[in-house]
């Protein structure tokens, strides 16, 4: 009895290197949790204090990581719907994701749905961009109509949902064709901003520069507000770089700005061309995200953990790749109180190991960059819960087991029994 008296913390995850960049925190610290809550960070914190300890010597442990840029609204291969997303909680959870943003798959037409269907259902925990096209993605050619350009009724969508919609997106518009009255070169990037300002959240620009009429250097400095996101910032389209390989002054100029460069993977939009001698220049993304989508899912984004690693390996200094990865996101969407360990926090928390070896990371261009690092997720822990387990961290080894080990009831075709004699 006084051993449970004790245990005043459900978790114990003892012995990690702790990066939490939101309190400053980069050292080996014990993390305890208590219900759905971050109940301490600190050091040496007694084992029997906690009813499950979880050894994390010689391994990281963070805030859950936040992807600010995937897609999770389910749709079916049709000609008309392109993107077939992912299962949040079958392809999230392993990469020690515990937030994800829905980067506008959904407009005002099945935003409703999405939210039933998905989000209030899922163990991830997800958060939406509102596309300024009525049917989003799921209809894509309502983003070329401008017509289906609806600000207004954006805005009142997310006031109406403050606590999943974080902001507007707009994509795809008019890309590589001659603008004309039905398809003016600005229209859904201006009719995403005016949502944005009505709902004063930031704004998403997916954005390809066509010719004069529509510069990505007007984009960044005229037309994007401090706190919009450009998404894609390394893709193949986007001039980052001179004739001379230097970043432009206008994308420094841009972030002194404000304007936020999220890094946005995808399965087209990511250039070691453009990404290594950015990130060379200490031009480095503002957030890391996936893009992730089953059409990508086994090419070159694998998965969020895998970008980090990729970033990680273009040199970006590991804290720097947590931070972008859990702090920045959730202060940038105005969630500061997510990606951290305050006591108090939603205890959302993933515990990673850095490998060492030799690894390839591809790009979009079907080019290969060589690391000696890998980042693997091992334990990912949800609102207190451990939702993924690699190595059985917080479990006996079975011949340690206590007694609800040897004599569990089996279950055979959805029937329960007992084995009597079993030992």
């Amino acid at each position: 009895m006084s051993d449970l008296i004790n245990r005043k913390y459900d978790l114990l995850i003892k012995g990690g290197h702790v990066i939490d960049p939101a309190n400053g925190i980069d050292e080996i610290m014990d993390v305890a949790v208590c219900g759905k809550t971050i109940a301490a960070v600190g050091k040496n914190i007694p084992e029997d204090t906690a009813g499950m300890v979880a050894d994390a010597a010689g391994l990281y442990v963070t805030p859950g990581i936040i992807d600010i840029h995937a897609h999770v609204y389910p749709l079916l291969p049709t000609p008309e719907k392109s993107l077939v997303t992912v299962d949040p909680e079958a392809h999230l959870f392993l990469s020690g994701v515990t937030t994800a943003v829905d980067c506008g798959t959904t407009g005002i037409r099945d935003f409703v749905d999405f939210k039933q269907s998905v989000i209030d259902q899922c163990p991830v925990r997800i958060l939406s961009l509102i596309n300024i096209a009525q049917d989003g993605m799921v209809y894509m050619p309502s983003e070329q109509n401008i017509r289906e350009f609806t600000p207004e009724i954006c805005a009142e969508y997310v006031k109406a949902y403050p606590d999943v919609l974080v902001g507007i997106k707009t994509a795809h518009y008019w890309t590589g064709k001659p603008f004309d009255e039905l398809h003016p070169p600005w229209a859904s990037v201006d009719a995403a901003r005016k949502a944005g300002e009505l709902a004063g959240v930031p704004v998403f620009y997916d954005f390809a520069p066509t010719g004069s009429e529509r510069t990505y250097e007007e984009m960044v400095m005229s037309r994007m507000r401090p706190g919009d996101f450009h998404t894609h910032v390394y893709a193949q389209h986007i001039p980052t770089l001179d004739e001379n390989g230097k970043v432009f002054d206008y994308m420094w100029k841009a972030r002194e700005r404000g304007v936020l460069f999220d890094l946005g993977h995808g399965g087209g939009s990511f250039w070691y061309r453009n990404a290594v001698r950015c990130m060379e220049q200490g031009f480095y993304p503002d957030t890391i995200s996936t893009d992730l989508h089953m059409h990508n899912i086994y090419k070159a984004v694998f998965s969020m953990i895998y970008c980090m690693s990729k970033v990680l390996c273009m040199g970006m200094p590991l804290a720097e790749v947590i931070d972008r990865s859990t702090r920045l996101p959730a202060k940038y969407i105005g969630r500061p109180e997510l990606g951290t360990l305050t006591a108090g926090a939603c205890a959302d928390i993933a515990v990673i190991e850095q490998l060492t070896g030799k690894f390839g990371y591809t790009d979009n261009g079907n080019t290969r960059i060589d690391g000696d690092k890998r980042l693997q997720c091992v334990m990912t822990v949800r609102q207190g819960k451990v939702a993924y387990d690699l190595n059985g961290m917080t479990m006996p080894l079975w011949n340690e087991a206590g007694p609800e080990y040897w004599d569990r009831p089996c279950r055979v075709n959805g029937d329960m029994y007992r084995l009597e004699g079993a030992k």
